[in-house]
């Protein structure tokens, strides 16, 4: 591949994130409108190999694209305030803690429900209680 100019598909195998994504991405201004060869093909550099490769890692670590967005916003030379992404950053673990502990008691509640579970054949299931809201 070429240094510093890369097609979108090749953008795509490089950072592994769709090609459909990557125009979304773009669509709501997550990256920039890239420039345009002379054929009208899109055309991406480095800076948004490193941008695209940000907003993917950001979403496998659960981040909403307004939080990536902020991130973005603070990045780079002469903007980036270690205290407003340690706030984002801590903002993000609380909703991360609060998932858990809802998991946490979503694994009990499902975990008593089974157990109450004959295999039976009969009328009332309690797995299927749980989960009827006409039911429960």
């Amino acid at each position: 591949m070429r240094g510093g100019s890369w097609s979108i598909g090749e953008l795509s195998v490089m950072t592994g994130v769709n090609i459909e994504t990557i125009r979304y991405y773009e669509r709501i201004e997550m990256l920039p409108v890239p420039r345009r060869s002379g054929n009208g093909r899109r055309v991406y550099g480095v800076t948004d190999v490193r941008t695209l490769a940000f907003i993917r890692r950001a979403r496998e670590l659960g981040f909403s694209l307004d939080e990536i967005r902020a991130l973005l916003r603070l990045s780079g030379p002469g903007r980036a305030s270690c205290g407003e992404v340690r706030d984002i950053a801590t903002r993000h673990l609380e909703g991360i803690r609060s998932k858990i502990g809802d998991l946490r008691k979503l694994e009990r509640l499902l975990a008593k429900t089974i157990a109450r579970c004959s295999g039976t054949t009969a009328p009332e299931c309690p797995v299927l209680d749980i989960l009827d809201v006409r039911r429960a």
